[in-house]
């Protein structure tokens, strides 16, 4: 009976870290790839942990006006008071009159869904994008547009089981892509 006791507060300590401090969270689609396949199943840190988002950041949020508040998972390109602006016909995302160097991105940023550019990013936003441009609704979407840093459930910061990609991205599970997300 004394062994029932402690799983009992064991499984409680889990729970409580698992729902306010990390969470897993299981890629859908294709929006992120090649940083991230459909299904690869991720550690996020809270963000009442991780900090205020930065540029770079794999972000999960949430927003209702978007697919019922499903979480989406995008990277910060740009932060309150900084300006956004894109070159679609070149594909090139500028951040305050600089060029962005976005090795990490499977496609050049060729289509624009309504929201008009230059962006100043309000305060408590930021604007995020797919590292797949062209298969990712996100911040230049006007569903989407800014996300508010509440509305952000945290950081993905490790993958920790690959997906098996969706056929047309990615096919068979890879294990070597196991580790912290860049």
């Amino acid at each position: 009976m004394l062994y029932l006791h402690d799983v009992v507060y064991l499984l409680a300590a889990l729970m409580i870290v698992f729902v306010l401090l990390f969470r897993i969270v299981v890629v859908e689609g294709s929006s992120m790839y090649n940083t991230l396949w459909h299904g690869d199943y991720l550690l996020v840190i809270s963000s009442a942990i991780s900090g205020d988002p930065e540029y770079g950041d794999v972000i999960v949020a949430s927003k209702e006006a978007f697919n019922d508040g499903e979480p989406i998972i995008k990277r910060v390109i740009a932060t309150e008071g900084q300006t956004v602006d894109i070159d679609f016909e070149n594909g090139i995302v500028y951040v305050d009159g600089v060029a962005l160097e976005e090795d990490y991105t499977y496609t050049a940023t060729n289509i624009q869904e309504g929201v008009q550019f230059p962006l100043t990013v309000e305060a408590g936003c930021v604007f995020a994008m797919g590292d797949n441009r062209n298969r990712s609704r996100d911040s230049r979407y006007p569903d989407i547009g800014l996300i508010d840093e509440r509305q952000i459930l945290g950081q993905a910061v490790y993958l920790f089981i690959p997906g098996p990609g969706d056929g047309e991205f990615g096919s068979k599970r890879d294990f070597s892509r196991i580790g912290v997300i860049d």
